[in-house]
């Protein structure tokens, strides 16, 4: 730790023990530590993630906390480096630094409905929120997961969802913006689905992620139903570069990202979202 604390820059070298793809644009890997040590984390921090001759990106954790062994990532490919790491293959090395960032608050939500809501990628940091409250499922009351793609083709964990959706202790419902022939379900926004629903206004609490407008507009949606402001949480994602508030890359007006983030009261930054200037 004194190390750690005198290098915070410092990655720790991981190997690369499966890797597979999600969508056309999107893979997974599971990653294990070099140095025989675990691994701990919190649902919703991310890590950064260093590829020799390609450079360092923020990427969330989408893996399980309660399996300290293994460390999973799920990334899109859209910059040079997650378009380089694309490339990547079994036993390849990565550094990681981290984690980092403020967490979903779900042990705070013990004794609560969840509502988790989530667009595209915005799945994956809500993924280890949703296994740790399914493997604390007694602690909870209703838990509804709403999740809208582009296209059936970018759905991601597509098995998973079935799994979920098979269960008898909690909803899954899906949508998609744009069908195909072979789509059966829901067509339209994530928050065409919300009628369908009824909230406990005082005892629900909303984990939402996606893209900016997609969370804008679901969190009005549940402020309109009487949701209380301070149990609405979503996951930023803007231009997080050193990871530990240092650079000033990712600052929020008076927050940073990185430090203060991702995970946020909704009621803490209402008034900015959709600045893109801050």
């Amino acid at each position: 730790m004194i190390a750690e604390a005198m290098q915070p820059m410092a990655s720790r070298p991981f190997r690369i023990d499966r890797f597979w793809k999600e969508t056309y644009d999107t893979f997974s890997m599971e990653l294990m530590p070099l140095d025989g040590h675990t691994f701990s984390f919190e649902p919703g921090q991310f890590n950064m993630l260093y590829v020799w001759g390609a450079g360092e990106v923020p990427i969330s954790i989408s893996g399980n906390p309660t399996k300290n062994h293994i460390l999973t990532h799920t990334v899109r490919a859209v910059g040079s480096v997650t378009k380089f790491m694309a490339n990547l293959k079994k036993n390849d090395i990565v550094g990681v630094r981290g984690p980092y960032g403020v967490p979903w608050p779900v042990a705070e939500a013990h004794g609560h409905d969840i509502v988790i809501i989530c667009g595209g990628i915005g799945l994956a940091p809500l993924r280890p929120a949703l296994y740790y409250i399914l493997h604390h499922r007694e602690k909870f009351g209703k838990i509804l997961m709403l999740y809208g793609a582009r296209t059936p083709d970018d759905m991601l964990y597509v098995k998973e969802l079935e799994q979920w959706r098979g269960r008898f202790d909690m909803h899954v419902s899906v949508t998609v913006d744009r069908a195909d022939a072979s789509w059966r379900g829901n067509v339209g926004v994530v928050t065409s689905l919300m009628p369908r629903f009824h909230f406990d206004r005082e005892m629900t609490i909303a984990l939402v992620c996606g893209p900016e407008i997609m969370m804008r507009y679901t969190l009005l949606e549940l402020s309109k139903r009487g949701i209380m402001e301070e149990n609405l949480y979503l996951s930023m994602e803007r231009n997080m570069k050193c990871g530990i508030g240092v650079c000033g890359h990712c600052q929020f007006r008076h927050f940073f990202i990185c430090k203060d983030g991702p995970v946020f009261r909704y009621d803490r930054i209402k008034h900015l979202m959709l600045r893109r200037e801050l």
